[in-house]
């Protein structure tokens, strides 16, 4: 029984570190996809675009690995809502992936354009985002609640400056129509990397779940 107790355990550990691999991995692409754009590379865009097999690859193992997690050993309380919440961060950091993709595309049409306005807002959108979603992944190890809730109030601070980024694009496009095209793909940006302050919500909200039980959504 003990043998069994601590092969579950270990495979919880590394269900957990592959999860951290991922989270890395799509915070990477993230910085990637934003720095390429401020630094107006379209080399470093090609690298997010064409580098998405990886983190693909380890949404499936993940959910391999949970899988045989509850068939095989039937976990209860909290050792469940973690199997669970295992499964719900999975599918969130593989739509991150997916928003740096979103974000490196939208920088190709941008860099067709002259630049219209220093950008300062959204890089600071994208520590936060990144941020976040290190904190998040962060709790879901830790079993940190205080962390958790954390990520919860910085997502405020992400839907300002997303709010902030548009009134300016949007002063910029009725001062000059030939800026409109440039500055919707900002825009866009900054929803993409709004969205993923959301998907950092997400994973610490079902940290929350996986800790105390108690389900925070909607609230």
């Amino acid at each position: 029984m003990e043998t069994h107790v601590r092969h579950f355990q270990d495979e919880l550990d590394e269900l957990k570190r592959r999860l951290l691999k991922m989270g890395g991995l799509a915070e990477e692409r993230l910085q990637l996809a934003v720095k390429a754009i401020v630094d107006r590379d379209l080399a470093a865009m090609d690298v997010v675009l064409s580098g998405d097999s990886d983190i693909n690859k380890l949404h499936v193992e993940i959910d391999d690995r949970c899988v045989k997690l509850l068939a095989l050993h039937q976990p209860m309380a909290v050792d469940l809502r973690s199997i669970v919440a295992a499964v719900k961060i999975n599918s969130d950091l593989e739509r991150v992936g997916d928003l740096a993709v979103n974000i490196a595309e939208a920088g190709q049409r941008y860099l067709q354009h002259a630049p219209v306005k220093e950008l300062i807002d959204i890089p600071r959108m994208a520590t936060i985002a990144q941020t976040m979603l290190r904190d998040a992944l962060d709790a879901f190890v830790r079993r940190d609640l205080d962390l958790a809730h954390s990520v919860l109030t910085a997502d405020d601070r992400l839907d300002e400056l997303k709010s902030q980024v548009f009134r300016d694009l949007l002063a910029h496009m009725l001062n000059d129509p030939s800026t409109i095209e440039a500055a919707l793909d900002l825009i866009l940006v900054s929803r993409h990397l709004e969205r993923v302050g959301d998907h950092a919500t997400n994973v610490a909200e079902d940290v929350i779940f996986m800790v105390s039980a108690k389900d925070v959504r909607h609230q």
